[in-house]
Parts: C-alpha cells; structure tokens; sequence
C-alpha cells in the first residue's frame, strides 16, 4: 500500500486538522463539518496528482489551449454517517463523480468492551474498471474499511483504489494494508500511535459523527 501522510510536510492543512482535534473547537459543529470537508479537499488536491491524464484542447474567445485533464472514472463512497463531510470535500474537487453510499457501524457486545461492525445499507453504482475512492475520517481498528471493501466487491472490480481518511491510527494502516490490493493509495491527514481499549485512536479528536452530527442514542 503507498501511504500518503500530508501532516508530514507543513501546509495550511494543520491549521484545520489542528481544529478538529481541539476540545474547544470542535464543539461548534459546523465549523467541525466545513474543517473536515476542507481536508477532504486538500487530500483529493493531493490524490489528483496521481491520477492518469490526457490532453484537451479547450477553445477561447481568441484561439486554443492544449491543458491536460484528468480521465479517471471516479466512484466516491462514504461510510454512514461520519463520512458525509469528508465525502462533500471530494465531491467538491471531482464534479463528474459517481457516488455511493454504505452504513457500517460498531455494534458492542453486551456488557462488554468488544464491538463488531455491521455493515446493512449499500447504494452503489458498477465499480467495473473504475477508480473507487472509499471515504472514511477516522481509520482506527480499519474493520470499517476492510468490511466495505470486501461488500462492495460484487458491484465489480476497479482499476485503481484510493483511501481518504482525516486521522487514523498506526495499528488500523498496518490492518488494511493486508486487506487491499498492492496498489492501493492510502491519503491522510495524520496518524496517531495507539487505540485505547474502546477501539477509539489516541489522541485522535473522539467521535466524528457526534461531532458532526449531534450524539445518538445506543440500543
């Protein structure tokens, strides 16, 4: 897997990966979803370097201009509910994108600190000699990820793969880098050392669904 982590190189991503790790700041809950739709943003930025190209010629008022442009059949999918943010950033970036959507959630065993993922919903166009991109902002244990790769491989096989997180954890990349193909791009804002015993990443920044989206009731 190639992992790319921007927090390595010094960028106006900081600032907003910064914010959404701030106790104080990320109580406002809208300032939380425009920050992590504004990585989503930075990371395609990045993402789009790697993508194959041709070249156009575009007419103007006065003559032409050879630009290449990117030819990438792109396929966005998030994972319900924490992805939508980070989902609008890289839509933002890539107009012509299709998009899909699948809910996977922790379902903690009772009395317990142990959780399995349930993966339930799947909205999802063919994947056939497309290029995926799976959207998820904290890769913690990479179940998640994992899980959704493998429910979304009966909508076809894709000719590239790309995963877009905010934080994730050392445990959770070295996880999926065994789950997906050789070739598969990882882009990252950041990634913290350690899980605590609940599977959350630590330091991370907590639970960026109720931060985005308010807390929900557990049943």
């Amino acid at each position: 897997m190639h992992i790319h982590k921007l927090s390595s190189s010094n960028s106006v991503l900081n600032r907003f990966l910064s914010e959404i790790r701030s106790v104080s700041i990320q109580k406002d809950a809208m300032r939380f979803r425009r920050n992590i739709e504004r990585i989503g943003e930075v990371l395609s930025y990045e993402m789009s370097k790697v993508l194959p190209y041709h070249s156009e010629q575009v007419e103007t008022p006065l003559g032409h201009s050879a630009i290449n442009l990117d030819e990438s059949d792109i396929v966005i999918c998030s994972i319900l509910r924490a992805g939508l943010p980070l989902h609008t950033g890289v839509l933002n970036y890539f107009d012509k994108a299709e998009n899909a959507f699948i809910s996977a959630y922790r379902r903690h065993q009772k009395n317990t600190e142990d959780f399995d993922i349930i993966v339930e919903y799947i909205a999802c166009p063919s994947l056939e000699n497309k290029t995926l991109v799976l959207v998820d902002p904290m890769l913690a244990t990479g179940q998640s990820l994992a899980l959704t790769y493998k429910a979304l491989k009966p909508y076809g096989l894709p000719k590239q793969i790309h995963l877009i997180s905010a934080i994730g954890s050392q445990e959770g990349v070295t996880f999926i880098a065994d789950k997906f193909p050789e070739n598969t791009h990882l882009w990252i804002a950041d990634i913290d050392k350690t899980l605590n015993d609940k599977g959350y990443i630590i330091p991370g920044l907590g639970d960026a669904g109720d931060l985005a989206f308010g807390t929900k009731l557990q049943h």
